[in-house]
């Protein structure tokens, strides 16, 4: 995998308060991460990317919420989101 691929697989970081204390506590990071990716991939991508160990990756899709502007009805797109657990000593640095 070139690094081209992965930053097409590893969208962004998600970082909220739920996900920051999961980084102090669980050593994990949660990534938003293109819908056709699977674990192996996203685990490859993220060990080229932050050159770090990972220990497992979960992934969940979030379905989109229909929201409402005025008149207007619409429904927000579905998102995949990858919970990656790093190896005891890896950090990411995501600031």
């Amino acid at each position: 995998m070139q690094k081209s691929e992965a930053y097409q697989l590893i969208l962004k970081p998600i970082l909220t308060e739920k996900s920051t204390s999961e980084q102090e506590r669980f050593n994990s990071y949660r990534f938003q991460v293109a819908g056709g990716a699977n674990r192996i991939e996203i685990k490859a991508a993220i060990e080229l990317l932050f050159e770090v160990k990972v220990e497992k990756v979960n992934t969940l899709l979030r379905s989109g919420k229909m929201r409402r502007r005025g008149a207007n009805h619409f429904r927000q797109p579905s998102t995949k989101i990858a919970l990656v657990h790093l190896q005891e000593g890896s950090k990411i640095d995501l600031l």
